[in-house]
């Protein structure tokens, strides 16, 4: 029995060391910047991590996650919200039942969709903002999301678990078992940076934020829940980005420093993509608050450039004079020169004309 019992340990000390948070990869990244900016979160609830394929959505016996993500998919192009669809853990008696589906920042639920309900529903809801025909039920408190995909990747399947049982060890220990809700989610990318968690809680002003965070270890957990949860301040910079958060706030984030102390400067992008929802469909923004930055849009420059030979190509069409095309290739100071000169001009033409008058 306790050759068993030894054997055992040493298996989970090894699993640890290259999966879990002692691994040599932790803290080697850069956060800032790595989740893609959206605006809306939608969570599916649909059975648990065991029963999950490294695809959820590719399940030919567990249809519903197909068909949403399906649905979603087929009117990517009408849906004007940028959004995220992830799968999350059902729970029978909890705010997380089958086929339930939570929305974010509405802070909404819809209760058991089903199968044949999908299309009307991402019609109804997502595409056309009008309530589902079910009806509606409000979500109050905080939600706290922990990627625990095993299937997908071990790294997740092997922090996520953990982190689970240390949110409600510590969501029990203060007392909030009717305010926090603690759910395991699909594959949310970056499975690098596991542990992965979002937390969806309203800020000191009532509006509703979501905050990504990675390399979170059980250690950490104390602080997410004092600082998202008793809002109180923290110095820690282990978030990846925020749910619509402007440019402005990602670079401040930008500039925080990372748990290993080095400077982040520059964002590195997820290196694989949400697997429930198409880009087409997903902004930029990052995970967390305080490293948990919002990305920003890297072609802005080269957007402005293309604006600027567009506008001199409509005006050359248009017909403008030499003179115009000069003045408009000139800096600003050189436009006010050019414009004090031609006043100058003018000022002595009219004074000539006025002397020949008189005399």
């Amino acid at each position: 029995m306790a050759d068993t019992e030894n054997a055992s340990t040493a298996i989970l000390a090894e699993e640890d060391a290259k999966f879990g948070f002692t691994r040599p990869e932790m803290n080697k990244s850069n956060l800032a910047g790595t989740v893609d900016q959206y605006d809306r979160h939608v969570f599916v609830c649909f059975r648990g991590p065991d029963s999950w394929l490294p695809r959820v959505e590719d399940s030919e016996t567990d249809l519903l996650p197909k068909l949403f993500s399906s649905a979603v998919k087929a009117r990517k192009n009408d849906i004007t919200i940028k959004t995220k669809v992830t799968i999350c853990e059902e729970r029978e008696g909890t705010e997380f039942e089958r086929g339930d589906v939570l929305i974010f920042p509405d802070m909404i639920k819809y209760k058991c969709l089903k199968d044949s309900d999908v299309d009307g529903f991402v019609d109804d809801v997502l595409v056309n903002g009008r309530p589902w025909a079910s009806g509606v039920q409000k979500l109050t408190g905080s939600y706290v999301f922990v990627c625990a995909h095993g299937s997908r990747d071990k790294r997740c399947g092997v922090c996520g678990p953990v982190l689970i049982d240390k949110l409600k060890e510590g969501i029990e220990s203060r007392g909030l078992r009717e305010q926090v809700f603690v759910s395991a989610c699909s594959h949310v990318g970056g499975h690098k940076y596991a542990g992965n968690l979002i937390v969806y809680n309203p800020d000191s002003e009532g509006k509703i934020m979501g905050h990504w965070y990675g390399y979170v270890t059980p250690d950490d957990v104390p602080e997410i829940l004092d600082q998202h949860i008793g809002q109180r301040s923290s110095n820690r910079t282990y978030l990846e980005g925020q749910m619509g958060a402007p440019s402005e706030e990602g670079e401040k984030a930008a500039e925080q420093r990372l748990p290993n102390g080095k400077d982040v400067k520059e964002s590195n992008k997820h290196e694989e993509s949400n697997s429930e929802v198409s880009k087409e469909n997903v902004g930029g923004c990052c995970q967390g608050a305080n490293g948990f930055s919002c990305c920003r849009d890297g072609s802005l420059g080269v957007n402005e450039e293309k604006k600027l030979e567009e506008n001199n190509k409509i005006h050359g069409k248009k017909g403008l004079g030499k003179v115009s095309s000069w003045i408009a290739s000139l800096e600003q100071s050189d436009v006010l020169a050019a414009v004090a000169v031609i006043g100058a001009v003018a000022t002595v033409a009219v004074a000539c004309s006025l002397y020949k008058r008189s005399g």
